[in-house]
């Protein structure tokens, strides 16, 4: 007799987890999600992402605490990834990526990293304006000179971070009467930047204060487009540049394949897709584009000395706008 032996074959299934990451990103749909499919494609990791504004991403961290699903924060801004830090739910990154960026581009504690930048930035008039007698500060934008000329986005959250800066670096009493004395003077408030240079264009204003991409992306489809932008003086609180970056959650389930993933935002192709799509600035100094006219290393020299994590102390600066009766 012939025994017949029946050899069964364990088919374990993939760990579908281990193959996926969720992103919450501050950082638009429309903006990113070509370059999430394309880190899907290359790494055969399927992405989760739950859009949102950095600051209600960053407070629905810190409610969902060790629950949250994310196992990484993309956010447009600094101080969103320092609320998350300062409530410590990032985990150190390794060196071998911190290595990658100049220290001033991630946090003393290692906990996230940049990946673009962006300038704050005076904008004006090209017809209407006289560049010789554009104020040095932005203080200065408070003189009678200038009353009824300038324009600026109280209620928005690249605005409220440079004011956060600016309390940071002079003061809440300073700022406070400097808003003061800009509203009595009447500037003008705009729903967010890309008005603030529609208004410039049509004449409704002659200056603002804005962020410098927007001015590019408007060049993009009118390159004679009306307006000019600059900086104030070195140092000024004026020129905050600020950084988009990510970090990754001390309880992150897919650690792999976290760190694969801001990895692949400090390559260099995709450094160069972020600059010639957003026109923010490379965080490598090694990537160099056409799309920006100046490197990030420049004009961070034109920026006030200021801990970005520091930004995160927003609720300090929203009081003040109240105050001053602008929001």
């Amino acid at each position: 007799m012939i025994a017949t032996f029946v050899v069964c074959v364990l088919i374990v299934p993939l760990n579908l987890e281990a193959q996926s990451l969720t992103v919450y990103s501050g950082r638009s749909k429309a903006l990113v999600e070509p370059l999430i499919q394309k880190f899907e494609q290359e790494h055969s990791i399927r992405v989760n992402v739950r859009y949102g504004s950095s600051t209600q991403l960053a407070v629905a961290l810190l409610e969902e605490g060790r629950r949250t699903p994310a196992d990484v924060f993309w956010a447009q801004d600094a101080g969103a990834l320092g609320a998350v830090h300062r409530n410590d739910m990032f985990d150190t990154l390794p060196d071998e990526l911190l290595g990658r960026l100049p220290v001033r581009l991630h946090n003393s504690e290692g906990t996230w990293v940049a990946t673009s930048g962006r300038a704050r930035v005076m904008a004006y008039s090209r017809t209407r304006v006289d560049s010789t007698r554009l104020p040095e500060s932005i203080f200065g934008l408070a003189d009678p000179e200038w009353r009824g000329r300038v324009g600026w986005a109280p209620s928005n959250g690249s605005f409220q971070s440079l004011l956060t800066s600016m309390r940071l670096l002079e003061g809440d009493d300073v700022i406070l009467q400097w808003l003061r004395e800009m509203r009595e003077n009447n500037a003008q408030s705009y729903i967010n930047n890309s008005a603030l240079l529609q208004a410039i264009a049509a004449g409704e204003i002659d200056v603002a204060l804005t962020n410098h991409y927007y001015l590019l992306r408007f060049r993009e489809t009118d390159p004679g487009y009306p307006v000019e932008q600059t900086w104030f003086a070195p140092g000024d609180p004026g020129n905050l540049v600020n950084v988009a970056g990510i970090g990754m959650l001390k309880n992150a389930r897919n650690r792999q394949a976290s760190l694969a993933f801001i990895a692949f935002l400090l390559e260099e192709e995709n450094q160069l897709w972020i600059t010639r799509e957003v026109y923010e600035y490379p965080v490598r100094e090694d990537v160099v584009t056409e799309s920006v006219h100046s490197s990030l290393r420049d004009i961070r020299e034109l920026s006030p000395d200021l801990d970005l994590d520091d930004l995160s102390d927003l609720n300090r600066t929203l009081d003040l706008l109240r105050r001053a009766g602008l929001l």
